[in-house]
């Protein structure tokens, strides 16, 4: 059927960092829960989870992993593979191996849940944030989470936490992965630093945007350093309302951070920043979440443009995900708002999706009730049909 012409953006090379990309078509992170259970908060990279990547690796392709705790006490989901004990370093070797006999590139999503979690997963341990304002509503297991309010983290440690990051990032190296990204998004630990509805501190990590980033630059300063700049990137998401995050003026305040980013020295600059777009929501339809933005932020749209021009002034590149289509994907690059796109909902349901764009082919249905586990397992997991040239 030959390619789809505005989708053909999407298939011409990039150097990102130290990975030579064939397309520009991105596996985001998607957590699936689908992992084995060696004990309380232990889950294990098992072969089913090896046959997912494996199905989804293509020549070139780069490849993000579901979050990955970097520590027990990290951790706050069942089913979620971490990377901090010898047997799930092992269980991701098989994985990273699969994925690369397909040629492919594949970096581990580096994980911190904060206060996004319950002291019964945490062996009774308390939760952990920036501050001590909880989570609206329930936890997975059933827990209120106001019932236990988080803790706000001490100096020290936060200074154990920026370590652990870096810990973590050589344990990746060492499970086979190519590099890591930061998970700084989506109302986990770093991003209950960022947004200002949550970080209430008055110390030198709260107040200001200038200490409420400290953590992230941080962070990405102590990975760089472990495992090499140009293995490294992070994922932001500024206009995020999950895990009750509503910052105050995230063009303004994400800006900064980008601008920061950009201002590293060259030994401790991310190879890439990858970031939602408003239009996203876990809950809001687009529509909806655009509208509650725009009440917010004094009539100023909500985009990423400036964000990706803060970045490119320091040869950052720059992935956008979010609801990303075959209708919209490739203007995306031609337009320079972004270096690739990131796609998971599609890529879930499509094991062969940057073969799909490329041809024009039809894309499957994807079943939003087994994105976090099924029964069986598989379902909803690797069952996806490759395209045949009977469809």
């Amino acid at each position: 059927m030959g390619s789809l012409s505005p989708l053909e953006p999407l298939f011409t090379p990039l150097r990102l960092g130290a990975f030579s990309l064939q397309h520009r078509v991105i596996q985001a992170p998607c957590t699936r829960m689908r992992s084995t259970k060696e004990s309380d908060g232990v889950f294990v990279p098992n072969d089913l989870n090896v046959q997912y990547y494996e199905q989804r690796a293509s020549k070139g392709g780069l490849m993000l992993t579901e979050a990955t705790p970097i520590s027990r006490l990290a951790a706050g989901y069942p089913g979620v593979p971490g990377i901090f004990t010898q047997s799930q370093i092992a269980g991701w070797k098989k994985v990273t191996d699969a994925v690369h006999a397909k040629d492919a590139i594949i970096l581990c999503q580096l994980w911190h849940v904060g206060r996004a979690t319950t002291p019964g997963m945490l062996d009774g341990q308390g939760t952990v944030s920036s501050s001590d304002i909880p989570i609206s509503g329930n936890a997975l297991d059933g827990t209120e989470y106001a019932s236990a309010p988080p803790r706000p983290m001490s100096v020290e440690e936060i200074k154990e936490t920026v370590a652990e990051y870096a810990a973590a990032s050589k344990r990746a190296i060492e499970a086979g992965f190519d590099g890591v990204e930061i998970h700084g998004g989506n109302g986990y630990l770093l991003d209950q630093f960022l947004h200002d509805n949550v970080n209430t501190r008055t110390d030198t990590y709260g107040g200001t945007i200038e200490n409420r980033s400290r953590i992230i630059l941080e962070i990405i300063t102590a990975v760089t350093e472990a495992i090499g700049a140009d293995r490294v990137g992070i994922r932001l998401s500024p206009y995020n309302y999950f895990q009750d995050t509503r910052d105050s003026n995230p063009q303004k305040h994400w800006g900064h951070l980008c601008s920061a980013i950009a201002s590293l020295p060259d030994s401790s600059r991310p190879a890439y920043v990858h970031m939602v777009e408003p239009r996203f929501d876990e809950i809001l339809d687009e529509s909806a979440k655009i509208n509650s933005l725009e009440t917010t932020q004094e009539a100023v749209q909500p985009s990423l443009d400036g964000f990706r021009t803060a970045l490119k002034k320091g040869g950052v590149a720059f992935i956008a995900a979010g609801n990303f289509k075959p209708d919209n994907a490739g203007e995306k690059i031609t337009s320079d708002a972004a270096d690739a796109v990131a796609f998971g909902r599609l890529f879930i349901g499509n094991p062969d999706l940057p073969k799909r764009l490329q041809q024009g082919w039809a894309l499957n249905e994807y079943d939003r009730t087994t994105f976090y586990g099924a029964s069986p397992p598989e379902k909803g997991y690797t069952d996806y049909s490759f395209y045949t040239a009977s469809e």
